[in-house]
């Protein structure tokens, strides 16, 4: 049971390092969209990663562009505090790529706009906040659709 991670111009290495440990905890495929707003050699990212990073089955694209024409027809999850449905109505299938955007500013209006059929979101029930971290939005991403293709 595979699904795919997909980080959008990621800008904090240890949410990325969380986020390489959570895949390879969850047999997931990591993709990482550049520009990074870190280095891959950096050491905070390993640390957050710990000694796993070596064993994470990982892409790596120069831009969105090529992530999307490498990634052509494939089923893709958009997640977003502007999507209108909750990440528990996500179609799930095996192989299915979650997409998440940066920390700052999450997915561009290109990708929103482009993909508004398939925008989801977890909902947040205080005004107090605009978003939850990525890492742990992409654990409760991830371990929904494993927990929903295990049913």
């Amino acid at each position: 049971m595979s699904l795919h991670i997909v980080l959008i111009e990621p800008e904090i290495h240890t949410n990325t390092g969380n986020i390489g440990r959570l895949s390879l905890a969850t047999a997931s495929h990591l993709h990482l969209v550049k520009p990074f707003g870190f280095e891959l050699t950096d050491k905070r990212l390993k640390r957050a990663g710990l000694d796993y990073w070596q064993h994470i089955e990982l892409s790596i694209y120069e831009n969105t562009e090529e992530f999307f024409e490498k990634n052509k027809g494939r089923k893709m999850a958009f997640l977003s505090s502007h999507g209108t449905k909750d990440y528990t109505e996500i179609p799930y299938e095996e192989d299915g790529m979650l997409v998440f955007g940066k920390e700052s500013k999450g997915l561009s209006s290109d990708i929103t706009d482009r993909f508004k059929n398939d925008l989801y979101k977890i909902p947040q029930y205080s005004e107090h906040i605009r978003s939850i971290n990525l890492a742990n939005a992409v654990a409760v991403i991830t371990y929904e659709g494993l927990r929903q293709l295990r049913s």
